[in-house]
């Protein structure tokens, strides 16, 4: 059976440690070497750029997100231990994992990191589809004879350089489509590696629970409870037709990928439609304070995203969940594209308000949507706003201090909420 050794790249038979160095860190599997299709998922990645950038943190507990009263945006696998989870409120956090160090979000500084492993990606394949700053998918089909290597080495490597060269790690998930691929990079984390070939494909996914699928939130969980479904295998007891008609599109899909497939290609020029984040409560809140910090969170989030790709929306849109699970949606076109965090909060948070008090929500989510490109972005006053311009050039100039001085150059009070 087909080996590789994670550490010192070698190939071999099947065997428990690397014939040449010894690691134990050896990935084998029959199809190894013939499937193309991957998913590379970083590791705790706000996180681990902090733990990089500070040594001091490498060993404790670490928490990126708000003040008391704010959530966790993401936290180290050391804090995951204890129970912390992203959307949990601080002062539960801190309950679980009282020794846990605090660090406000830094989004300049993990767009940056984001282009170094990107850069990384691309020497690989050009066909590279970025879903977030920290996840992509790549198709290496005949890049074999160009690297003199097969797609699994070539893998490999580029998670070794990231490590050797960036100071981050990454899993990767190995498949012969794009469903599986990322279903395969979250078995095991961190700094995994992860094969579903297609032989084991139906095998594999019998048993698995339907929340494995991506999109499959608690919502459409509920739904499919309803109808006896839980696993792919009670998936498997329904005709195509039935399911399409119980589920409408999301069915016919639903029917595919218990079966393993995934007709989606991966491409490097999928327009963007929307760029988006949200998050869900712990705890249902209508506090003011509470969910205009979570707005100004999600609204440097999405700018982070649009500034990553050179991107930018001429519509802002605002989501809200309630506790009876109703959503309520607004969105306002502006004069002119936007990539701006100031402007994509101020806008979202006027949406807000217009709402009056209806909550309490269980989400909140931030977006933009009519994608274009950065280059009209934010170039034109605003005459109802005389101190748009000035904000834009300070929020450039904080940019620019965060990635040449740190995290706590600059730091808004708004964050701290």
């Amino acid at each position: 059976m087909p080996a590789l050794c994670r550490d010192c790249l070698t190939t071999f038979e099947a065997g428990t440690r690397c014939p040449r160095c010894r690691s134990p860190r050896v990935t084998s599997h029959p199809e190894l070497f013939d499937l193309t299709i991957a998913h590379m998922d970083c590791d705790a990645f706000y996180a681990s750029v902090e733990k990089r950038d500070n040594p001091e943190l490498r060993d404790k507990p670490v928490i990126i997100g708000g003040g008391k009263r704010g959530v966790v945006s993401t936290a180290c696998y050391i804090a995951r231990i204890k129970g912390v989870k992203s959307a949990m409120p601080m002062f539960q956090a801190l309950k679980l994992c009282p020794e846990a160090v605090i660090v406000r979000p830094r989004m300049e500084a993990y767009v940056a990191a984001s282009r170094e492993v990107r850069a990384l990606m691309d020497e690989l394949t050009p066909v590279v589809e970025p879903l977030s700053l920290d996840e992509a998918f790549m198709d290496l089909s005949g890049t074999a004879r160009l690297h003199h290597a097969p797609p699994a080495v070539m893998l490999a490597r580029l998670v070794k350089r990231m490590r050797d060269e960036l100071g981050l790690t990454g899993s990767i998930g190995l498949s012969h489509n794009k469903f599986l691929a990322k279903v395969a990079s979250d078995l095991d984390k961190p700094r995994g590696f992860s094969v579903i070939g297609k032989a084991e494909t139906v095998e594999f996914l019998r048993h698995k629970p339907v929340r494995l699928i991506w999109g499959i939130g608690p919502a459409a969980q509920e739904s499919l409870a309803a109808a006896g479904i839980r696993s792919f295998n009670d998936l498997h007891r329904w005709d195509k037709a039935d399911l399409t008609a119980r589920f409408g599109g999301m069915g016919e899909r639903l029917w595919h990928l218990a079966r393993g497939e995934d007709a989606r290609r991966i491409s490097a020029h999928t327009p963007v439609k929307s760029i988006s984040n949200e998050t869900t409560f712990f705890e249902d809140t209508s506090d003011p304070d509470i969910l205009d910090g979570h707005i100004w969170r999600l609204a440097e989030q999405v700018s982070a995203r649009a500034k990553a790709r050179d991107r930018a929306g001429r519509v802002v849109m605002l989501k809200l969940k309630r506790a009876d699970h109703k959503i309520l949606s607004r969105r306002l076109s502006l004069r002119q594209p936007t990539q701006l965090a100031d402007t994509i909060y101020r806008t979202a948070r006027a949406l807000l308000d217009e709402l009056g008090d209806r909550g309490p929500y269980r989400l909140l989510g931030v977006g933009l949507s009519e994608i274009t490109t950065d280059r009209d972005a934010d170039r034109e006053g605003d005459l109802l706003d005389p101190d748009a311009g000035r904000r834009a050039k300070a929020e450039a100039a904080a940019d620019r201090i965060r990635d040449k001085f740190g995290k706590d150059a600059i730091l808004k009070g708004r964050a701290l909420r």
